[in-house]
């Protein structure tokens, strides 16, 4: 299966530090850090098994290699389990917080959210840079072609859920 495109993924801090020595940043640039709130529980896991679905059939030739790669999707999220105050408990939405597949299946849904969305909200804000580690996001941005809330008001239609 190809390698997801991590177009906007940070690696760590050392990445970060040579993808900024890329980016033309003017001084009256703004940074901004954002955070996805509660990512794991507001991954939309019917739309995500439908991304998966769709790079497994551009990228995995078997079918049958296809349907137990869906199946096992599917068995893992439904299996939504945590306990608190020392009782299991069903997770009813999203994915597991501390279940070790949840990071991997987010960033199928986040990389995707990205590339479908970001080059026209980049654009349009005339972001100069966006970058992500797991649920941070840092931009940069010229406060004096757009500001932060238009952003945020804008990216409200892409949420999670």
């Amino acid at each position: 299966m190809a390698p997801l495109p991590n177009t906007y993924n940070l690696e760590n801090t050392t990445d970060l530090i040579t993808k900024l020595k890329n980016t033309p940043i003017l001084p009256q640039f703004t940074l901004a850090s954002l955070d996805i709130t509660n990512l794991y529980t507001n991954i939309p896991v019917t739309e995500t098994r439908e991304i998966i679905a769709k790079a497994l059939e551009k990228n995995v030739p078997n079918p049958q290699t296809r349907d137990e790669l869906i199946s096992w999707y599917d068995t893992i999220t439904k299996q939504n389990y945590f306990t608190s105050k020392k009782k299991i408990m069903i997770q009813k939405e999203g994915l597991a917080n501390g279940a070790s597949t949840s990071g991997l299946i987010a960033e199928f849904f986040l990389q995707n959210l990205e590339n479908t969305h970001i080059t026209h909200l980049t654009e349009k804000h005339k972001i100069t840079g966006y970058f992500r580690y797991v649920d941070d996001i840092l931009l940069i941005y010229d406060p004096d072609h757009t500001n932060i809330q238009d952003i945020t008001d804008d990216s409200t239609h892409y949420t999670l859920t």
